[in-house]
């Protein structure tokens, strides 16, 4: 009997820290890097993971290099194998926490919360941060904002032919919706 109370408690205890978790593997990255009079240069990938630990309010990102769709696939098929070098460098990583956060002082009118970490880029990692907004509807926090990077910051070469039509910096936008 005392070892299936024990039992009983151990599960309880993993289902409340596991409760303390949101979680996505289909939020939205996007980046921007175009500029005026030159062909958009931006791509979208829908199939970014990210997890929040609500009791902390950590935050981590993975998206895979390869999973970025442009409207013209040349264009994909540069990013990947001239600049980001995909195969060499697959996944873009953010290892980060919300600062002063609180989940249950989140409500459905969207908070503004600084987030800072390390995102990890081409091999490289470099300190961000950045304003989100946040907001709780029943079991899902939505996490949205934008930040900029420098290719340069990240050793992404861009060739001097096509450096006018590439952006010094590129916005990085996400929308993430977690779910418990």
């Amino acid at each position: 009997m005392k070892k299936i109370i024990v039992l009983l408690f151990l599960f309880v205890g993993i289902v409340n820290v596991s409760a303390q978790k949101y979680m996505t593997k289909t939020g939205s990255l996007k980046f921007e890097a175009s500029v005026e009079s030159f062909e958009e240069i931006a791509a979208e990938n829908k199939n970014t993971s990210a997890i929040l630990d609500a009791t902390t309010g950590e935050i981590a990102v993975l998206t895979l290099m390869k999973g970025f769709r442009f409207k013209v696939a040349l264009m994909e098929e540069h990013f990947n194998e001239n600049y980001i070098e995909s195969d060499k460098f697959p996944k873009a990583t953010f290892k980060g926490k919300v600062e002063d956060f609180d989940a249950a002082k989140l409500s459905s009118a969207s908070g503004i919360f600084k987030i800072s970490g390390d995102l990890t880029l081409h091999g490289k990692t470099k300190k961000v941060t950045t304003n989100a907004k946040i907001s709780k509807s029943g079991d899902k926090i939505t996490v949205t904002g934008n930040f900029d990077v420098k290719p340069e910051d990240f050793d992404i070469e861009i060739p001097k032919l096509v450096s006018k039509k590439v952006a010094d910096k590129v916005k990085i936008t996400f929308n993430l919706l977690l779910t418990k």
